[in-house]
């Protein structure tokens, strides 16, 4: 009895982990490859997920162009504010994934698929790199549809193309630092539904609290505090000034003279800070 038991409890615990970076990289890919092939699948996700930025940008360009004048910039106050939006826009939208990163580890975890990871020998962080770095591949795209939009209403980036390439790699590594931050809501909660309303709840004020849409000089002084020093202003600085759009006459603040090494900063911090709480949930919960 006593053997029959031990050989159960035996069968039971999961197979050690494979360590190594190479291995590491080996398995993340395998997941991301996974997830990839799953989207293309259900492509209702990539196509919804293309919807709400595009509407964000006519919704900005045209309703609200006329209203907002960008201060500093002469001319056509519409013209300026589209140009002055859309770094706005594409920042949102890298961050606004997060929600979908998380509900799909949440779902995944609800399914018991993450349980089936866990049983085979690889490495405890590659379940989450690869999702994450899944999602990134469809922010991309979405990134790449949404330049289309903007160019079509009007938009340019008016400092040649590798400024913008770079811009565009900034917006790249805030989405993917965020998705962190969703990979440890979709650990956290029970349900995909509780990790997409956990993982909106806390981006609108993140969002609206920042440069992206308005000046921050209208603002009380005590939000300009927290708007300069926000990690999405500090992307949307540098994107603007990447592409030669106006700038609305940032302030003074560290993050605000220096928005491109200010934005690095942060999402590395970020992508160190949250990839390791995450990866550090994912092993406590398989014990």
């Amino acid at each position: 009895m006593s053997t029959t038991s031990t050989s159960t409890v035996r069968r039971a615990v999961p197979p050690p982990a494979r360590g190594g970076l190479v291995q590491s990289v080996r398995d993340s890919l395998v997941v991301a490859k996974r997830n990839l092939i799953r989207m293309t699948r259900i492509p209702e996700i990539v196509l919804f997920g293309l919807i709400q930025p595009i509407m964000f940008v006519v919704l900005f360009a045209y309703v609200f162009g006329g209203a907002i004048p960008v201060p500093g910039e002469p001319g056509n106050d519409a013209a300026d504010y589209r140009e002055y939006l859309m770094a706005g826009i594409f920042a949102q939208t890298v961050t606004f994934a997060t929600a979908g990163a998380g509900a799909g580890i949440a779902e995944d975890m609800h399914k018991g698929l993450v349980d089936r990871f866990r049983s085979l020998p690889m490495s405890r962080g590659a379940v989450l790199t690869g999702r994450t770095l899944a999602d990134l591949v469809q922010t991309t795209l979405t990134v790449v549809v949404l330049v289309v939009v903007a160019l079509i209403i009007g938009w340019r980036a008016h400092e040649g193309i590798p400024k913008a390439v770079g811009a565009i790699a900034l917006l790249l590594l805030l989405g993917y630092a965020f998705s962190w931050i969703g990979a440890l809501i979709g650990l956290s909660v029970r349900t995909p539904e509780a990790a997409t309303s956990g993982g909106l709840i806390w981006l609108f004020p993140l969002t609206f609290i920042s440069n992206a849409f308005v000046p921050t000089g209208n603002m009380p002084t005590f939000l300009q505090h927290v708007a300069d020093w926000n990690p999405f202003s500090a992307t949307v600085l540098a994107c603007r000034q990447l592409f030669g759009n106006p700038d609305g006459l940032p302030s003074d603040a560290w993050p605000m003279e220096h928005p491109v090494l200010a934005s690095v900063l942060w999402s590395v911090v970020i992508i160190a800070l949250f990839r390791t709480l995450a990866v550090r949930k994912y092993r406590s919960a398989a014990t």
